[in-house]
């Protein structure tokens, strides 16, 4: 088997990435190497032009890697998309999350709300600044906001729902309502220090085709 293809993504997709590549060692077909930090700084060790063969991140952040030069022009290939759902610490009381309006009160009546980095976290700020609310907690990158929640350093947190459903020591009370929901998309890229990009485009290929999608509805998301 030929040497390892390198893999960086943001935290959100590790768990249905670590499968997949499980998949592809089981079958001998493709040894791969993964690493999953927090979706900034996967972008900065990219821009610097760390050796990876493939990026996986939001899809904004993927496009704009393009632009810049650092991810092949047309490389794009979309992974998955993810929902944001909302979590409490186990055996705490489960407010209702139903519509917006139940959202917003179960949001006002917490002592602290977590949320994490990345563009779900830029979009969950400006929600609570909208509604007035001021108790608030921003994950550092790469620590999961489940993390939080469990610990009790947050009453309720908001993450991905790939991210929150493998954390110990948590509820997930199930994803925000349609009329405030924002799913994002994920998506794969050629990184433009790959040497193997050949090979590396293979790999997107596996990633977003229908044999990958029965993992990503294991892990919270669903095929783009």
């Amino acid at each position: 088997m030929s040497l390892p293809l390198r893999i960086v993504s943001s935290m959100a997709t590790r768990q249905v990435l670590a499968e997949l590549a499980a998949v592809l060692r089981e079958r001998g077909s493709r040894s791969v190497e993964l690493e999953s930090v927090g979706g900034v700084d996967a972008a900065k060790r990219v821009r610097a032009g760390e050796p990876f063969d493939v990026v996986v991140l939001a899809s904004d952040a993927i496009d704009q890697l393009i632009a810049e030069g650092s991810i092949v022009a047309g490389s794009r290939v979309d992974f998955a998309r993810s929902l944001v759902a909302v979590a409490v610490r186990a055996g705490a009381p489960r407010p209702e999350i139903g519509t917006e309006a139940a959202v917003r009160r179960a949001v006002l009546a917490a002592r602290s709300v977590g949320y994490s980095t990345g563009p779900s976290g830029v979009y969950l700020a400006q929600l609570f600044e909208r509604w007035g609310v001021t108790r608030i907690v921003q994950a550092p990158p790469g620590r999961p906001v489940g993390r939080m929640v469990a610990e009790g350093e947050v009453e309720l947190g908001f993450q991905q729902l790939a991210e929150l459903l493998h954390v110990a020591g948590v509820d997930v009370l199930g994803p925000l309502p349609d009329a405030i929901q924002l799913v994002t998309t994920f998506a794969g890229g050629v990184a433009a220090s790959s040497t193997r990009r050949e090979d590396a485009r293979e790999l997107l290929a596996f990633l977003a085709s229908p044999a990958a999608a029965s993992a990503k509805q294991r892990h919270g998301m669903e095929a783009a």
